[in-house]
């Protein structure tokens, strides 16, 4: 058996997981199709896990009592090894604890499970935060899954759009510099519907930071759909990277980039959980895969 990765299967689905960044690295359905992007150079990433920010850092530094901390975008999980808790057939436990790679740049404790679970046509992500020290653990956590845009090889990426079940009246954020700009703009989401082309990004990631849905569904007229529902999280980026790559990013957050005026201590940073000692925190999305789009989803 493998080290590196480990397979996860339902009747439906087929998940292939990474030691690495405790990433999903693979989904197919049953009849091989697959749904996950798979780490083109344009993009050498598949769906890496966002913690303990999410987004970008002024300076890509970390202020905390007076100390002085490198923290790069999305912070240090994606590229950290995780240790394997269990490994089944249909699921898969990980684990991370600080260590002195991390406290280098995040001067924290921390216990951090990641659990994969296949169930139908149901990819289920879990995750543990927990707080073993003596200070309160401020921290970020996202989800990064990149789908394949289009889903269907052969239809076009307008084809598609994303689906929310209740309307998405709220103005969205945009980046400057990967920083939060202080204005909001109108958002595109139109009686629930976001209609998807490649200059939607030409801006950088669409931030819904002022959610009503807990669920989105992906889909065209045609071919396989997606839905993607969350629990515990609290805002959703939604990204491609300019100039034609074949993928779509719908990204569940608790937190997000710092603001452009932000420059203070990190556990002042809006948007962090504040997990006191000794406590846990516990979130998760969820991946179903689904036929055509014939109505809004459902969490």
């Amino acid at each position: 058996m493998s080290t590196d990765t480990h397979i996860i299967r339902s009747d439906a689905i087929t998940a292939t997981i990474k030691a690495a960044g405790a990433e999903l690295c693979s989904l197919k359905s049953a009849d091989g199709l697959e749904l996950l992007w798979q780490a083109g150079p344009e993009w050498p990433r598949h769906a890496p896990l966002l913690f303990p920010i999410v987004g970008r850092l002024k300076n890509d530094e970390l202020r905390h009592r007076g100390k002085t901390y490198p923290m790069t975008q999305h912070g240090f999980a994606r590229d950290q090894r995780f240790e394997w808790v269990s490994r089944e057939d249909a699921s898969c436990k990980l684990v991370l604890v600080d260590n002195d790679a991390t406290r280098a740049g995040y001067p924290f404790a921390f216990r951090l499970e990641v659990t994969y679970a296949a169930r139908g046509a149901d990819l289920e992500v879990t995750f543990e935060i927990a707080n073993p020290g003596d200070e309160t653990l401020p921290a970020s956590l996202g989800g990064h899954p990149a789908f394949g845009w289009p889903l269907l090889p052969g239809l076009a990426k307008q084809a598609y759009t994303l689906t929310f079940p209740d309307d998405e009246p709220a103005p969205i954020r945009r980046l400057e510099g990967g920083l939060m700009r202080p204005d909001a703009q109108p958002s595109p989401v139109k009686g629930g519907t976001l209609a998807l082309s490649e200059g939607l990004f030409d801006d950088d990631a669409v931030i819904l930071d002022r959610l009503v849905s807990t669920s989105v569904r992906y889909a065209a007229d045609r071919g396989p759909s997606i839905d993607v529902a969350w629990d515990g999280f609290r805002e959703l980026g939604i990204w491609s990277k300019p100039g034609g790559v074949p993928f779509l990013c719908i990204e569940p957050w608790h937190g997000y980039a710092s603001p452009v005026d932000f420059d203070g201590e990190f556990t002042g940073k809006p948007g962090l959980m504040q997990i006191a000692p000794g406590a846990s925190r516990s979130l998760s999305y969820r991946i179903r895969l689904a036929g055509p789009r014939t109505h809004k989803p459902s969490a």
